[in-house]
């Protein structure tokens, strides 16, 4: 199984991995690692593909309903599936799980690894708000700790056309947004995505953010054999971020 292992200073209790496409036993065009069970590959071949993953982790993923959105989700939950697109727990061995195939994950950690979370950050939901909120759950979970941040891979600055109602609603929350933005066709525009989560990140004034700095290889719409991709195939696997504590 192909993996990602984020390289931040993590204390040794916090464990994390990124999926990538390969390792599983889905067929094209899914091929193989598939891990969402809602873009139309085979259920038997999705749950085989979870059961593979939660093997190499050692802990339990926790698969949410994802939906743009800004609520955390505090694991383990009551829910068998929750709807959320961040989650974070205190607890051992239960994985913060987030899929994406272009969208953003963000995972987080206290230095002294008593609490993880893993958050989903399309332009909607870090427009409306989910790493503060996801930041926030945790500073209220653990007070007085210091947090550390880490950016997985997502669609990079040279391929993240959006229209002009993207760039005026991160403008419309701090004028800084406007270095994210290049200008591309009439209407359209390239947005750095990356840059645009460092800049809230900053704002919550946390003790490191490391991982994805905007370069060509952390693309996933450029690197077909790494990575899926729902902007470039349309249709597509999904990846996975997860984050937990050893016990």
């Amino acid at each position: 199984m192909d993996l990602l292992v984020p390289d931040w200073p993590a204390p040794a209790r916090v464990q994390a991995l990124h999926s990538l496409r390969s390792g599983g036993v889905s067929a094209a065009p899914y091929d193989s690692l598939n891990l969402g069970d809602h873009v139309g590959d085979e259920a038997a071949a999705v749950q085989r593909n979870r059961a593979l993953l939660a093997a190499r982790l050692g802990a339990e993923p926790v698969f949410m309903q994802q939906v743009h959105g800004t609520a955390v989700e505090r694991l383990p939950s009551a829910q068998a599936v929750p709807v959320a697109d961040a989650c974070m727990s205190l607890a051992p061995g239960v994985a913060c799980t987030i899929m994406v195939a272009d969208c953003l994950p963000v995972l987080f950690c206290d230095t002294a690894g008593r609490a993880v979370a893993a958050a989903h950050a399309g332009w909607r939901g870090l427009a409306a708000g989910v790493l503060e909120n996801t930041v926030a759950a945790l500073r209220r979970a653990v007070p007085q700790a210091q947090w550390l941040a880490w950016l997985g891979p997502c669609i990079g600055p040279e391929a993240f056309e959006v229209g002009d109602e993207v760039r005026a609603a991160f403008l419309a929350q701090s004028t800084a947004a406007a270095a994210c933005f290049r200008p591309h066709t009439p209407g359209k525009w390239l947005a750095d995505l990356p840059a645009l989560a460092r800049l809230r990140l900053a704002g919550l004034a946390l003790q490191g953010i490391h991982g994805n700095d905007s370069s060509a290889p952390w693309c996933t719409v450029s690197d077909s054999s790494r990575f899926f991709s729902h902007r470039r195939d349309r249709v597509s696997g999904r990846m996975a971020a997860c984050i937990w504590l050893s016990p």
